[in-house]
């Protein structure tokens, strides 16, 4: 089977790690503060505080943002559910624009509808490793008074206009394992506000700015030296790591163009996609289901990413708290989405093997 995502560490990290356990310093330490100065520099960010995990880095985000119930946070319906628990669990209310169809990130037209004067804060989406249209929810955030928090998850090193995402406001990231950089478990937060930063940090050790000195209600959102050691060895190599992806949604594009009704994924003008994911939109009318299962016979793995807008369960839809609106191009989107494998470990044989099982797939729909 050929995974639509997969882990494979070497040799220099299993020494990375060793290095920390040998070291008797394996809870938060100096492994932490080089892995948060190292991946401010790769996104070109001033401050970096890692934490726990992606949903850690949501959560803290918009805890330091000190809103009042009642406040609304309007985010994508077009996610996965860490973005609607952490706003929900930071105490806010939740509205949701809808996306487009070509980045699956907010319409900033949309956005723009959903404001209300309760409205604080934009959580935009980074989705499968593109950033969402910045310029325009930016122009949004600013008309209106809006703070930003970036949910750039899956989005590590993506640009928009040759500046990163997660520079725009308080930038959101997830190094679970199958993100293209893993601590395992693991999260980030971005600002360029020392401020911020300052706040971010004690929040995340129980509120103490020094031992004992408690300035704020907390928590235990550290990550440890033991996983920031995973992570440092592949950020020297991310930059080859990065062009293999892309050459990989080159090579896959290629092979299915031309394909009736099906949507391919693009690099948007102006946007450094980095292709977490290579998602595609099936033709209309394609039993996704039938499609899924014909890979798999073929030997290639597949994800849904996602099948359903995020408000479309029984627990969130008579919530007071999470406020539902038309969200039409969402769920036309989720009906037909599928991922596809494009990561670095892939083989050209590999991209043979896919691209002919979807073809094969399709035609037997």
């Amino acid at each position: 089977m050929i995974p639509v995502s997969t882990v494979r560490l070497g040799p220099e990290v299993e020494e990375s790690v060793l290095a920390v356990l040998r070291s008797g310093v394996v809870a938060q330490g100096p492994v932490v503060a080089e892995f948060e100065r190292r991946f401010a520099e790769l996104i070109g960010a001033e401050h970096a505080v890692a934490v726990n995990s992606g949903t850690t880095a949501l959560v803290a985000a918009i805890q330091a943002l000190e809103l009042e119930p009642g406040d609304e946070v309007i985010t994508s319906p077009f996610t996965f559910v860490a973005t609607l628990n952490a706003i929900l669990q930071a105490g806010a209310t939740v509205r949701f624009g809808d996306i487009r169809a070509d980045d699956f990130g907010l319409d900033p037209e949309s956005v723009r509808a959903q404001v209300t004067p309760r409205t604080k804060v934009l959580l935009p989406v980074h989705l499968y490793g593109q950033a969402a249209d910045m310029r325009g929810l930016m122009t949004v955030a600013q008309e209106q008074g809006l703070l930003v928090v970036e949910d750039a998850a899956q989005a590590h090193g993506a640009t928009i206009d040759g500046r990163g995402v997660g520079t725009f406001g308080i930038g959101c990231f997830s190094f679970y394992a199958t993100k293209s950089l893993t601590t395992g478990e693991g999260g980030v937060v971005t600002t360029r506000d020392a401020g911020t930063a300052d706040r971010l940090r004690v929040l995340r050790n129980q509120g103490m700015r020094a031992r004992y000195e408690y300035v704020m209600p907390g928590n235990n959102y550290r990550l440890t030296d033991l996983q920031a050691a995973l992570v440092l060895p592949q950020l020297e190599r991310y930059p080859a790591q990065l062009a293999v992806r892309r050459a990989n949604a080159a090579r896959l594009s290629e092979q299915l163009a031309g394909i009736p009704g099906l949507v391919l994924p693009t690099e948007l003008s102006g946007r450094g996609h980095v292709w977490h994911q290579y998602t595609v939109l099936l033709p209309d009318g394609v039993d996704r289901e039938g499609f899924v299962d014909h890979l798999g016979r073929a030997g290639v793995g597949s994800g849904i990413y996602y099948p359903r807008p995020v408000y479309d369960y029984d627990i969130y839809r008579n919530r007071p708290d999470v406020v539902i609106s038309p969200t039409p191009v969402a769920e036309a989107v989720s009906a037909r989405c599928v991922s596809l494998p494009v990561h670095q470990h892939l083989q050209p044989g590999d991209l043979d093997t896919i691209a002919a099982a979807v073809r094969c797939a399709l035609e037997a729909s």
